[in-house]
């Protein structure tokens, strides 16, 4: 008998559901290495089994990847996917452990269209950590920048020492990244692609490899941007119907990487501003534009990265 395994993942902790013959068994583990380990004797009690859970990023790749190593069937599936299956069944529980329960009828009704989950390989896990880790270091200089601009004299020279160790570790981890590219001939050949789109950088290109990994699990464009949460999701009541936004599941990192890069791409990518300048016409407002270049961006860069074909305007610009 099948079954279907939901889990719910939060930073400190993962909810669990097993649903079989339309009865649940619930339980709650830590999110760490033994809670793992303790999970797995918890599943040695179903046979037949797949397990579901959402692609949250960092709080649930290291659990994704122990179950792969362990041949766990598992599906990691985008997160816009189970709210539209909740939506389908009008409400989604406001508890963990029913989240875990609604990704357990999910898996349970979906599985023979759900893919299996491949975990990345280890030079583009170890460039995620770095892009992850860097991101990080520079949200703390930020808020150190922060506290020192209103910092009585007291303290300024431990925030100043800070902010130097910081600024120096920032540097570091951005070198090791191009190191870690240039010593790799995949993530090399790869960065040179997506360097040839303008718009995009080093800093950009780095965070694209290692947050979308190889782009061939992914079907086509529309699969990325839902992946990246840059899907647009329209409000809808009735005989109501509001305005267009950002669906903002999946990745928030890969949205805030491509921010800035889409800004200078709508100035100086031909084939991003013609784009916008058509959506200004057509009324839409800045920050609308600036959504959906970070949008036709990403399209880009899926683009050359699903061909291996550097950037070419006029072919963009004839589609």
């Amino acid at each position: 008998m099948k079954t279907a395994i939901g889990i719910d993942i939060a930073k400190r902790k993962f909810d669990v559901a097993a649903l079989r013959q339309g009865k649940y068994k619930t339980k709650t583990f830590p999110n760490t290495p033994q809670g793992f380990e303790a999970l797995i004797g918890w599943l040695d009690g179903f046979s037949d089994l797949h397990v579901c859970m959402e692609a949250t990023g960092v709080y649930g790749q290291a659990l994704a990847v122990f179950l792969a190593d362990r041949q766990v069937p598992l599906s990691v599936v985008n997160p816009a996917r189970i709210a539209a299956y909740a939506k389908s069944e009008l409400a989604r529980s406001k508890t963990d452990r029913g989240d875990a329960k609604l990704i357990a009828r999910f898996c349970h009704e979906k599985r023979d269209r759900l893919n299996l989950w491949q975990p990345p390989a280890p030079n583009e896990r170890a460039l995620q950590a770095l892009v992850r880790r860097l991101d990080s270091l520079l949200e703390m200089q930020q808020m150190e920048h922060n506290r020192l601009a209103v910092a009585e004299a007291a303290v300024r020279p431990s925030l100043e020492a800070v902010s130097a160790t910081l600024a120096a570790q920032i540097e570091a981890v951005r070198e090791q990244i191009r190191r870690h590219i240039d010593n790799d001939p995949d993530l090399r050949q790869r960065r040179d692609l997506l360097h040839s789109i303008p718009g995009i950088g080093e800093a950009t290109s780095a965070a694209l490899l290692g947050l979308l990994g190889d782009v061939a699990r992914f079907e086509n464009a529309k699969q990325v941007a839902a992946y990246s949460g840059l899907s647009p999701a329209l409000r809808t009541s009735g005989e109501w119907t509001g305005r267009t936004r950002l669906s903002k599941t999946g990745d928030s990192l890969l949205r805030k990487v491509l921010y800035m890069p889409a800004l200078v791409a709508w100035r100086h990518n031909a084939v991003i501003r013609a784009f916008c300048e058509r959506l200004k016409a057509n009324g839409k407002n800045g920050k609308a534009i600036a959504c959906a270049a970070m949008r036709k961006l990403l399209h880009i860069a899926y683009g050359v990265l699903k061909s291996g074909r550097p950037f070419d305007p006029e072919i963009a610009l004839a589609r």
